[in-house]
């Protein structure tokens, strides 16, 4: 674990389109200041500046995508895979100016982000960084899908999913986060979706953005149409599992514990989060510590907030 916490080492930019709204937007990572937290501001006409923290207290919707903010006012939708970037590659600080109403999309995965921010630098600032440890597990159902947080001492993933259609069937993944396993094993994973879906989606205003060049697309003979075909065997299970990633990264801290979860999405990820953070009993908020010159670092609680506190 790290001790202390991170920012950018220099401003970085990324362009696109966002995969609902189909509107072209750019994104810009700032340096900023210990204990500041993610936080996003809207800097198109449309937005009043305000900051928007990249917090569990600030979601406002998750269908389809995990949006910030204000649903009938000023937000910043699709996070997620930013987020997971963040989180993955260590970044605990940052500013971001977005001058849309959604990140964008790029090419359906977290790896654009994770490039942008390698290039762009990590620097390690002065303020140790704190951790939710899980102390006992939390579980929540939703019909025939659950979630659960439990004690484990690392971050750990365990995802599984579950579709009728042959071309997905039931895919599971189990990893340890870090920023080399996240890149090779998750990062490129793109989002997906079934071509008979498309007409409703737009009708409800959803994929206006969405192609073949950000979607894993499945036709009506339940097979890949993307001429390319698919970045992993199971790329599926990748993708809801950096969908995971950035939607536990809204929990103020980095977590130790073990998430798992079977036919899991957005709304059953924030609900998760929610009741372990409601739920004072199940974590704890550690710091690391170095006793002894040369000796391996321990995590000890305290009683301070995390550097970006939430309010639910």
């Amino acid at each position: 674990m790290l001790e202390y916490q991170t920012t950018l080492k220099a401003r970085c930019s990324l362009s696109g389109i966002g995969v609902h709204s189909g509107k072209p937007v750019s994104i810009h990572f700032s340096p900023a200041e210990p204990d500041t937290g993610i936080v996003f501001q809207r800097i198109d006409e449309a937005g009043t500046g305000r900051v928007i923290r990249a917090l569990a207290s600030e979601v406002c919707q998750t269908d389809l995508c995990t949006a910030l903010g204000d649903a009938r006012g000023e937000s910043v939708a699709t996070v997620e895979h930013l987020m997971a970037a963040l989180l993955a590659v260590g970044i605990d600080n940052v500013v971001i100016e977005i001058d849309g109403s959604e990140v964008p999309v790029l090419d359906g995965s977290a790896i654009g982000f994770v490039d942008a921010f390698e290039q762009a630098g990590i620097a390690t600032l002065s303020v140790k960084r704190r951790y939710i440890r899980v102390v006992k597990p939390v579980r929540i159902d939703n019909g025939g899908s659950w979630a659960e947080f439990r004690p484990y001492d690392g971050t750990r993933f365990e995802v599984e999913i579950d579709f009728e259609t042959p071309a997905i069937g039931r895919q599971s993944l189990s990893l340890d986060l870090n920023a080399e396993n996240f890149r090779q094993e998750v990062a490129r994973a793109r989002t997906f979706g079934f071509i008979k879906d498309v007409e409703r989606l737009w009708a409800a205003g959803y994929a206006l953005g969405s192609s073949l060049e950000n979607s894993v697309v499945i036709g009506e003979d339940h097979k890949v149409i993307n001429m390319e075909g698919l970045r992993y065997p199971n790329e599926f299970v990748r993708h809801k599992m950096l969908d995971a990633v950035g939607d536990l990264a809204l929990a103020g801290a980095r977590f130790i514990g073990c998430f798992r979860s079977y036919r899991g999405g957005h709304r059953l990820n924030a609900a998760a989060l929610r009741h372990l953070l409601t739920d004072r009993s199940a974590y704890e908020i550690v710091e690391t510590t170095r006793r002894e010159q040369g000796r391996r670092a321990e995590m000890v609680a305290v009683s301070a907030p995390v550097y970006a506190p939430w309010t639910l």
